[in-house]
């Protein structure tokens, strides 16, 4: 078997061969393997960071978002009365696992480094409901966030939205959401090596050494099998699921996209920043080599890992009019 742990960056290697191993176990992906990943990642919930507040809140849906129960979020760092910048944050998982809470510490954390609130989603993930569903749980929120801004200490001109890998590609599905409705103006789009196109994996073949550590093709395919309700990267999948697939990309917010080089979801980033570019979009597009799926929370201490995340910080600062 070819071995492509030399295009690793040393720094990662350790953790690159131990996520090929885990990823091992739970592909080919099925109901079984999904609920033993579930279960596995609650158990490994981290624990939340003292000193930086957060709260529990169900949002009701919007009118338009049909039937469905309420939606969770966490407020963190609110600053009621005040009138600052504020990030909507969605995590990643797959579109198939995780959640809010996994991603608490995190998010706590950005929200100390930036001085600013975050709300961030818990979504309903697939396959217990499709694209449609979780984008309505991700408007829905969004909305409340514009409503309660006050409140939270936020001004309404000035929110980014942040995903991170699935939650990159709900990130990129609610700026979209939100372009054409036309109820909310979001100032920035933070995606973090986000999952944007079906294709990755289907249809579409890449380098063998692309997705070989870490979220890999046959992953791949179930996330958006589930994600979809149909077979992915065909002509019937609804353009209107995939970032990737929607052909005007003008009007969009100004944009921060960063992943590997061994990352699945390195081409379609690079893609999705040059169409986002031509359409007049403000992008930058961040090119990490060496390193695969995820690196910056599996080795955070890494020093290729500090500066990925000094890089996202700082397009966010920027992004949102930071000091």
């Amino acid at each position: 078997m070819t071995d492509f742990i030399e295009l690793v960056d040393p720094e990662l290697r350790d953790a690159a061969l131990m996520m090929r191993q885990s990823m091992a176990e739970y592909v080919p992906m099925n109901r079984r393997k999904l609920a033993k990943r579930r279960a596995w990642m609650e158990s490994m919930l981290p624990p939340v960071v003292e000193g930086v507040a957060f709260a529990e809140q169900l949002v009701p849906r919007h009118a338009a978002g049909g039937e469905g129960p309420d939606v969770k979020v966490f407020v963190v760092n609110p600053k009621p009365g005040a009138r600052g910048p504020g990030i909507f944050h969605i995590h990643g998982g797959g579109f198939t696992a995780s959640s809010a809470r996994g991603s608490l510490p995190a998010i706590q954390l950005l929200a100390r480094t930036l001085d600013c609130p975050i709300v961030t989603v818990d979504y309903r993930l697939a396959p217990e409901t499709i694209w449609s569903g979780s984008l309505e749980d991700n408007y829905s929120a969004l909305l409340w966030m514009q409503a309660h801004a006050e409140e939270i200490g936020v001004d309404p001109a000035r929110i980014a939205v942040l995903g991170e890998s699935a939650g990159g590609g709900h990130a990129a599905l609610l700026t979209l959401a939100a372009r054409d409705r036309g109820e909310v103006s979001l100032a920035f789009q933070s995606l973090v090596y986000p999952m944007l196109d079906d294709r990755a994996g289907t249809s579409r073949k890449g380098a063998e050494h692309i997705g070989y550590f870490g979220w890999n093709p046959e992953a791949n395919r179930f996330g958006w099998q589930s994600f979809l309700g149909c077979t992915p990267g065909g002509r019937k999948v609804p353009q209107e699921a995939v970032p990737a697939r929607v052909e005007d990309l003008s009007g969009l917010p100004p944009a921060w996209i960063g992943v590997g080089g061994l990352d699945l979801f390195v081409d379609e980033s690079i893609d999705y920043a040059a169409r986002l570019n031509r359409a007049g979009v403000s992008t930058e597009l961040l090119l990490v080599p060496g390193a695969f799926h995820g690196f910056d929370s599996f080795v955070g201490h890494s020093a290729i890992a500090r500066r990925f995340t000094a890089a996202k910080v700082d397009a966010l600062r920027r992004g949102l009019g930071i000091a």
